[in-house]
């Protein structure tokens, strides 16, 4: 097995760990394990000292731990090598799991962020198809609560060499993120207190209707009317911060240029633009892979549709890293992301792709909501 430096085996006697912190969040926080529960543990086999934690957690919690570890570069190996029963072919445990699983965790920690790039962009569309089932079942499952999941990450060689960084940063960047860090003595209650904070924000733009967001690279209106705001603090993410909800289908309109470049499917695609009218994308553009860009806006009918509207809050996130599980909580930030969209926040809008893109808000830009600034430079006006 390939050892982390983070792993430091077990010892009850000895202060908390990062990763131990890191899999209390997981069980405690985001899907509070209780005795009985079935729960899944899915993630990359380099991760093997944070799944020990969990597994050992679950276990002291009376939950049913069920480990599924994939291979190193696994995708790849699988788009090379698949035939078209193979692609067509819906995999057996991911299915059980959000059909009848109570709790699923899941960790990313690819050692090659980039698999994927070279993979034929039909292929990888063929098999979103197939997913999508097993998408909209833990979308259905986690809007009525009864699949309590959560999705987060294990510092990798790849994904610190994504960010710009060393090992050792990336990992410290990580756990300061997660609040998981020697700095935040219980990290549950961190996210506890967080959720609170949020509330208040959420509070004070629900049950509006019109939103105008502008800013150097954006002038969109939408429309929230009837839709619930998600405080997201760590029940689904980690890290996480971000509010977020799903627009009015046909109520977007305008103009914007995201600041950062957007990864899918392990292909970038940098300075997009995108303008909407009633809510559908009617014009785009990109400085790279602007073909991928359109072919994915193809996908399938609710692919140029927004299905998600959100705003960062998460400052301990200050750089773009190339991993949208960070990306998309940076402090003073929003994204919106094409297609699938959350039913719980009342989104009708159904696709195979959900595709979050993000937009700066930290200088000379504001949010109105019916007329009212609300945010503004980054900060939430009150």
């Amino acid at each position: 097995m390939l050892k982390s430096p983070l792993y430091s085996g077990y010892n009850t006697c000895m202060p908390e760990t990062k990763l131990q912190k890191l899999a209390r969040i997981f069980v405690d926080h985001s899907t509070h394990v209780q005795p009985g529960d079935l729960v899944a543990i899915e993630t990359v086999t380099v991760a093997e000292p944070l799944v020990k934690e969990i597994y050992d957690l679950v276990l002291q919690r009376g939950g049913h731990p069920h480990i599924l570890f994939h291979l190193q570069e696994e995708e790849s190996i699988f788009f090379s090598r698949a035939n078209e029963a193979q692609l067509d072919f819906t995999p057996t445990f991911q299915q059980t799991v959000t059909e009848k699983f109570d709790v699923y965790i899941r960790a990313r920690a690819e050692t090659n962020t980039r698999a994927l790039s070279n993979v034929d962009p039909a292929r990888q569309a063929r098999w979103q198809k197939t997913y999508a089932p097993i998408r909209n079942m833990m979308l259905k499952r986690g809007g009525d609560k009864s699949l309590r999941w959560v999705l987060g990450q294990f510092p990798t060689e790849a994904y610190a060499s994504e960010a710009g960084m060393d090992l050792k940063t990336y990992e410290n960047f990580v756990f300061q993120a997660c609040h998981a860090d020697d700095n935040t003595a219980d990290p549950v209650a961190y996210w506890q207190g967080l959720q609170q904070e949020q509330k208040r924000i959420v509070e004070r733009i629900e049950g509006h209707d019109l939103v105008e967001v502008e800013g150097p690279d954006v002038n969109l209106t939408l429309s929230i009317k009837d839709r619930t705001f998600m405080n997201s603090s760590g029940l689904h993410n980690m890290p996480d911060g971000e509010i977020y909800t799903g627009p009015v289908e046909n109520s977007v309109n305008g103009w914007v240029r995201y600041t950062y470049p957007a990864l899918w499917q392990g292909r970038l695609v940098q300075g997009i633009e995108l303008t909407f009218k009633d809510g559908k994308v009617v014009k785009a553009n990109a400085e790279k892979n602007r073909e991928f860009l359109l072919k994915m806006l193809d996908t399938d009918a609710g692919a140029r549709y927004v299905g998600e509207f959100a705003i960062g809050t998460n400052f301990q996130i200050d750089r773009f890293t190339k991993n949208i599980l960070f990306d998309e909580k940076i402090g003073g930030t929003f994204h919106m992301a094409l297609g699938a969209g959350y039913p719980e926040t009342g989104s009708k809008n159904t696709s195979v792709i959900h595709w979050d893109m993000i937009c700066d808000l930290r200088k000379d830009s504001e949010i109105r909501v019916d007329g009212e600034v609300v945010y503004k430079n980054a900060e939430f006006v009150f």
